[in-house]
């Protein structure tokens, strides 16, 4: 490989944990460490913090779990750190920055990266309609946040400005990482491929430790997950990059995480639309390049979009639930029954107040097979948990549920058992709606300790949407045998809003025909119906650089994130779901598994 730079992929989200910026800083070579912190959840949770107190309002972990027990070293070192920490209002995060950093007596310059806020713009928004449902936009006045997703070029200039500290609001989560490769290699708008390629590099360590043997599904191989080794990349001027992790720490770092990274939360792989460049990832290849070091290369772009994805959040209602647990001969049936009698008892109090029915429920039995729909073996299980949902348009409706269910102890089925606490409540609904807005109507300035420059978004006009849909071929031989998918495969799922995304990777090119064929729209609409919606679409995509197919499944989570009463609200267990499914192959090929 030419010359590289070294980028340490340090936080997924949040509330992680934050054990790997001391780890990566010793990393030798260390150039930069990257800090995703954002969600559509988190911005709204952000944004209520910031109505209650105009200072507030970003990820304060960025702060006390970061900077502060790391700052000197940071210093020392010189690494670079960038991140999305900033929020709903990044200049109150460099602000606690810039005081940590004078209280040490330390020279480091701060950049703040603004302009992806357009809550004060909410009114113009009326008459847009959500880029996925089409639904019009709900009252603007009822919007908490509305956030632009912008790319890698401004972060990129705040670097070229002497920064050593980057905080933004909204990007995307890949953007920190695509910003130092441009300033690294002063990459240009026109650079598509390399693009793609630095995109690409973001997101594989975006959600830190998912790369190097987290949530894996042969996670026996990341042995003691509490000494996990977060990944790092050294990528070159072109684009391609190794994937690995510190020496001396556990997880792994192998051809399944990163592929099961790739394909975690995207869509159609051929157009993995980012503000900066519109990504193919269908030939991308993932090689071994050593213990625990994985080569990608063959990241494709194209044009851009010419507008940003915008996201705002709003509050739709109450949600209300909780989970107890039945233990004992008949524990299903038992969980079932309570959960009938609880609803009934709610909707007499509703009645009672005037109050109108739930606008939807959710019974969940956890260990009855509840998840796997046609699937289901329906086990005798002996212990299961109920988990017990409704939306309410009111607070004091949803209440009723939770004072019912709790006001029921004495009269339920035997067997019943809750972890003691606190009871629970009613917490808001979160919608989001998401629209397209012209990069020309979002105005972006870099502060870097108090001298602000405007950013000026380069529109590329150049280069292809998409390429070619692809199929692979079709099975040699026909299936004699059937094996469980988790045998030919790796998994891995997530979401995306109210769509779930299942990646299926081949643990060999010569699976692949026979899973695909397997997998079919009967097949998956089997497994997955009971979660769709009536008319859901499900599309599937073939990646042939990596022997692997991706999922989509619209409208699969009930809403999703917290507008969502499922126990999986984000599709996290849905290639779980999968990855028993019977698969036919012929004998031959069995015998070498």
């Amino acid at each position: 490989m030419s010359k590289t730079i070294r980028i340490g992929g340090a936080s997924g989200y949040w509330g992680e944990s934050m054990m790997a910026t001391p780890q990566l800083l010793a990393v030798e070579g260390m150039d930069y460490l990257v800090y995703d912190f954002l969600a559509e959840i988190t911005m709204s949770i952000l944004a209520r913090a910031r109505a209650a107190n105009p200072e507030a309002g970003y990820a304060t972990d960025f702060i006390t779990g970061v900077l502060k027990p790391n700052l000197r070293e940071i210093a020392e070192t010189k690494v670079k750190i960038l991140t999305n920490a900033g929020g709903v209002n990044p200049h109150s995060c460099g602000a606690a920055a810039r005081a940590l950093i004078a209280e040490a007596g330390l020279d480091l310059k701060v950049a703040v990266i603004s302009g992806d806020d357009l809550l004060d713009a909410r009114d113009s928004f009326g008459d847009f309609k959500d880029m996925f449902s089409g639904v019009d936009c709900p009252d603007t006045a009822s919007l908490a946040s509305v956030n632009a997703y912008l790319g890698g070029f401004p972060v990129a200039q705040a670097l070229a400005g002497g920064a050593d500290i980057v905080i933004t609001g909204r990007s995307v989560d890949s953007a920190v990482t695509l910003g130092a490769c441009i300033h690294a290699f002063d990459w240009q708008p026109s650079d598509l491929d390399k693009l793609a390629g630095g995109s690409l590099a973001g997101h594989i360590i975006e959600c830190g430790p998912q790369a190097s043997g987290g949530n894996f599904t042969d996670w026996k191989l990341a042995g003691d997950i509490a000494n996990i080794g977060y990944p790092f990349i050294d990528i070159d001027a072109e684009g391609a990059f190794i994937c690995a992790k510190p020496e001396g720490t556990a997880g792994v770092v192998n051809i399944g995480t990163v592929s099961e990274q790739m394909l975690y939360e995207i869509g159609d792989p051929r157009a993995y639309l980012l503000p900066d460049v519109t990504c193919d990832f269908s030939e991308v290849t993932i090689e071994a390049a050593g213990e625990n070091q994985v080569r990608v290369a063959n990241a494709k772009g194209h044009k851009p979009p010419s507008h940003y994805k915008v996201c705002a959040t709003y509050v739709d209602g109450f949600r209300a639930g909780t989970m107890m647990s039945f233990v004992g001969l008949e524990a299903a049936a038992k969980a079932k029954h309570f959960a009938e009698a609880a609803f009934t008892r709610a909707r007499a109090v509703l009645r009672a107040h005037n109050l109108p029915d739930f606008s939807e429920t959710s019974v969940e039995v956890i260990g009855d097979d509840s998840q796997f729909g046609q699937a289901s073996q329906a086990p005798q299980a002996r212990e299961v948990v109920l988990k017990i949902a409704a939306k309410h348009d009111m607070q004091a409706g949803a209440g009723a549920l939770l004072k019912e269910i709790s006001g029921m102890g004495l009269a339920t089925p035997a067997g019943l058992s809750i972890f003691a606490g606190s009871r629970a409540k009613p917490s808001p609904v979160v919608r989001l709606f998401s629209f397209l807005l012209e990069k020309n109507k979002v105005e972006i300035s870099v502060d870097i300790d108090g001298q602000t420059h405007a950013f000026t978004e380069t529109l590329v006009e150049t280069g292809e949407l998409v390429s070619s849909p692809q199929t692979p071929a079709a099975p040699s031989e026909l299936g004699t045998v059937e094996v469980p998918l988790v045998k030919l495969a790796w998994g891995r799922s997530g979401d995306k809003g109210n769509k779930a995304n299942i990646g299926v990777i081949a643990r060999d090119a010569a699976y692949l025909p026979y899973i695909w064929a397997a997998l079919d729209d009967t097949a998956l609409r089997a497994r997955f119906g009971h979660f769709m919606e009536p008319g859901s679409a499900l599309e599937r995509f073939y990646l042939p650089g990596s022997h692997a197919m991706n999922i989509l499944i619209e409208a699969a989570l009930g809403g999703g994130g917290t507008s969502s009463l499922r126990n999986d609200p984000q599709g996290k267990a849905y290639a779980q779901i999968l990855l028993d499914h019977p698969i036919s192959i012929p004998q031959q090929l069995a015998e070498t598994l």
